[in-house]
């Protein structure tokens, strides 16, 4: 794909604009003072799923275009159709996620630039590899993604910056015949011991985000939409893991990153299994975190799932029976003013359930309850 091509759909963004330049302003899917909601993340955007999160009480969602590797699927038309199917079946389009920057693996994107070389900037490699002038030709792409994004109404926007993709070991077995994804560090394989960006230090990683975040934030915060940055699940040790340095992978990294270009519209998607992953104690130090970035207002997102573990020792269980008191957290979200959506993630897998189409369900019913039950 060439520059042009998205050039011509920044063009796309503007005359839209000025055929309808009051949309972007009239269109907020959460009203000042909104209290937070539950949500899903989960794709394709289709009839099917829409009445599958309706019928289970999900009116706000991150959606996802029909094709997320073609550009054009990003264009001002293409997200009108979508949001437009969203409201259709009565749910709010709150959020997308960034092809671009997705958490998968960078030896998994590169196997996907070698299948369709002429999609390659749609991936987010070069971002990742710190390569120009490729780099800025993805950073072109994200840019023109928020401006489309802000003149369809769409206010918020998800995203990974991340190489190793989500690290795990063998599945551990769970309550009714379910299925835990488990991160055992000492069981893990550096095999191969390096990833296809080679040796990339904590230094070099840092290099490469504030590169990114100091080029599109401000286009972010021009066009008011949030960006939502989900950090490096698992964290790893400080000398890295298939030579690559997780910078994401702990509470310091993630103050350090939201103080980069700080802004009001650049903050994270915080996955509190991912960042309990991080803790000695996730049943306790969870809190602290919470109110670390909720009170500087900084979390966009939450990925409402719990473990059985800690750093380095986990399991991703039902979010009733790890070692985080979820009531807790709900309350904790609650006294620092979180007001953006809840969704489950990373639920358990049950070969009576290929799609996990049960275990959300249990997911959002869990969320919804809590919301109402805790006092706000």
């Amino acid at each position: 794909m060439k520059r042009r091509e998205f050039v011509s759909m920044a063009g796309l963004a503007g005359a839209a604009a000025l055929a309808r330049p009051a949309l972007a302003a009239t269109r907020s899917p959460r009203a000042p003072g909104a209290t937070m909601v539950a949500g899903c993340q989960r794709a394709p955007t289709d009839a099917r799923r829409l009445q599958h999160f309706k019928r289970h009480g999900i009116d706000h969602i991150c959606g996802y275009p029909g094709n997320e590797d073609d550009p054009a699927s990003w264009s001002v038309e293409s997200l009108t159709r979508l949001r437009d199917l969203c409201e259709a079946h009565g749910v709010s389009l709150d959020m997308v996620q960034f092809s671009t920057l997705s958490s998968a693996s960078i030896d998994r994107l590169s196997q996907q630039h070698a299948a369709n070389p002429q999609r390659a900037p749609t991936h987010g490699k070069a971002i990742m590899f710190g390569k120009d002038p490729e780099r800025q030709q993805e950073i072109d792409a994200v840019c023109t993604i928020i401006r489309n994004c802000a003149t369809v109404g769409i206010p918020a926007a998800k995203y990974n910056m991340n190489l190793l993709g989500v690290l795990r070991t063998p599945d551990t077995p769970g309550r009714g015949g379910s299925h835990y994804s488990t991160w055992r560090l000492r069981d893990a394989r550096e095999d191969p011991p390096l990833t296809a960006a080679g040796v990339v230090s904590a230094d070099t990683a840092w290099e490469r985000i504030t590169y990114f975040l100091e080029r599109v934030v401000p286009v972010a915060a021009e066009h008011k939409v949030r960006l939502a940055c989900h950090p490096h699940d698992p964290g790893v040790p400080p000398a890295g893991f298939r030579g690559v340095a997780r910078v994401l992978g702990t509470v310091d990294g993630m103050k350090r990153f939201v103080d980069i270009n700080a802004n009001p519209y650049h903050g994270l998607n915080l996955c509190l299994g991912t960042t309990a992953e991080m803790l000695q104690q996730p049943n306790t130090e969870i809190h602290d975190v919470i109110r670390y970035f909720g009170q500087r207002g900084k979390i966009f997102n939450i990925h409402f799932r719990n473990i059985r573990g800690r750093r380095d020792d986990f399991q991703e269980v039902f979010p009733d029976e790890g070692d985080m008191n979820m009531v807790d957290v709900m309350r904790t979200l609650k006294q620092v003013g979180y007001q953006y959506m809840v969704m489950p993630d990373h639920m358990p897998h049950h070969d009576d359930d290929p799609r996990q189409d049960q275990a959300f369900a249990f997911g959002y019913g869990y969320i919804k309850a809590l919301i109402q039950a805790v006092p706000g």
